[in-house]
């Protein structure tokens, strides 16, 4: 199908109609990506995915089906809304919903780039090229990806909600490999693949490689830590995941429950989310079809909020902040657009306000401990160095680690004036950071 406004909002419309529920939801996304991966200095793969996926949320009384296809003929868009609506007569009945959000005014968000949408393969290779060609230089060894996406999103309900919007993402990383031990790694990711600084990549990966040669033992334990960007974005999702949502809290799981307007963190530490900030990937609203608000989540270190959707907001008795995921009652709001406020200072600057301590480029293997306690675990990666006095000195073997997120945002020592944006599971906006305080628990073998 073409994919434009006109014709898409034709689509839902028309699984509208076909639905004979008391209230429907209609979300449809068409996902056009493509991807070029490169390893030991030559692409290996190019390929291209185009998809589409249609789906349908039926509501009968307080009962809720969804059902979902890929095939957008007339005779399926029929039987998609049919097989919903025979869902949702055959669920239990939930006691907390109270409807489907009603229309609101959309403000444009600006995620779309028509040269990321146009992408060709020899550009992508041409971007590539330059990270290889300097791995090859220094006798190094390059590997990554660089994708570039574009994606159409429509929600439309039977309560004259209507929302359509194109986005576009880039996402380049690299990993270049000086031998078994040594390695650097670089991330970028932006609306616009033209912003993305390839030549700045290439010298990240390939000096930070070269300096992680033949790295050194040292005793476990807590050390001040400089975390670059990478690692601090990495850290901030899962603290997203760990309590930053409505139903988090709602199902007393979260680490804000109870900490409302208290201080947890350092007064130097706000973390936001907001769709319509241009330093991540711009949307203007949520799979409801609800505008996106900008929610102050911790505010100068102190509790403030977390993100709903319709149905945690209705049960809350609270506004709707417009982060519904594409399963809101069942997987509740996420923060997809978190960001930290900038600091003052610059890297070198966080780096010299430690006597003895380490610097961590990024984590590998993170995973969730405890989430009311904000613990997470997970290793080093491509670029521990020790800093002695002020200074990176040598490189470390990777370390494990088991940490308090909020330790680390609680004992900040500085906060760098420079964010990336980083893209894993969630998107986030981050700076580098120094910390008092970071557990180093075991070694990696690596």
């Amino acid at each position: 199908m073409h994919s434009d406004e006109t014709s898409i909002r034709t689509l839902v419309e028309k699984a509208l109609h076909y639905s004979q529920a008391e209230q429907t939801e209609v979300v449809y996304q068409g996902i056009e990506s493509s991807l070029t991966r490169f390893a030991n200095n030559y692409i290996h793969q190019n390929v291209s995915e185009s998809n589409h996926e249609l789906r349908v949320r039926a509501v009968v009384g307080k009962r809720i089906g969804v059902a979902t296809t890929n095939q957008l003929d007339d005779t399926s868009l029929q039987q998609v809304a049919e097989k919903a609506l025979e869902i949702a007569r055959t669920q239990p009945e939930n006691p907390e919903f109270h409807s489907l959000p009603a229309p609101q005014p959309l403000h444009p968000a600006s995620g779309y780039s028509e040269q990321t949408a146009r992408c060709s393969p020899e550009e992508r290779a041409r971007r590539v090229n330059v990270i290889v060609k300097l791995a090859k230089e220094h006798h190094l060894e390059a590997a990554g990806a660089f994708s570039t996406g574009t994606r159409h999103l429509a929600v439309a309900n039977s309560l004259g909600t209507f929302a359509y919007e194109p986005t576009t993402t880039a996402e380049c990383h690299a990993v270049v490999m000086a031998d078994a031990r040594g390695s650097g790694y670089a991330q970028r990711v932006s609306t616009d693949f033209g912003s993305i600084n390839f030549e700045h990549m290439a010298r990240e990966t390939v000096e930070k490689a070269e300096r992680s040669r033949n790295p050194v033992d040292i005793s476990l334990g807590e050390y001040p830590v400089v975390l670059d960007a990478y690692a601090v974005a990495d850290m901030l999702q899962f603290f997203a995941f760990m309590g930053l949502s409505a139903m988090a809290v709602q199902e007393e799981r979260s680490f804000m429950n109870g900490q409302f307007g208290k201080q947890l963190a350092d007064k130097r530490v706000t973390i936001y989310d907001d769709g319509h900030d241009l330093a991540g990937l711009p949307q203007a609203f949520d799979y409801e079809g609800v505008p996106k608000q900008r929610v102050l989540l911790i505010e100068k270190g102190i509790a403030n909020a977390v993100v709903y959707d319709s149905f945690t907001a209705a049960r809350a008795g609270k506004p709707n902040t417009g982060h519904a995921l594409p399963a809101p009652n069942i997987e509740g709001p996420l923060p997809l657009h978190t960001m930290m406020e900038a600091g003052d200072a610059s890297l070198e600057e966080l780096i010299k306000g430690i006597d003895h301590g380490l610097y961590v480029t990024r984590f590998h293997y993170t995973n969730i401990v405890h989430p009311v306690k904000t613990l997470f675990t997970g290793m080093t990666r491509d670029g521990t160095f020790l800093i002695e006095h002020g200074e990176l000195s040598r490189p470390v073997k990777n370390l494990r680690f088991t940490q308090s997120i909020l330790d680390v945002l609680l004992n900040v020592q500085g906060i760098g004036r420079e964010r990336l944006q980083c893209t894993d599971y969630l998107t986030v906006v981050a700076p580098a950071l120094s910390t008092s305080r970071f557990n180093f628990t075991g070694v990696t073998g690596t």
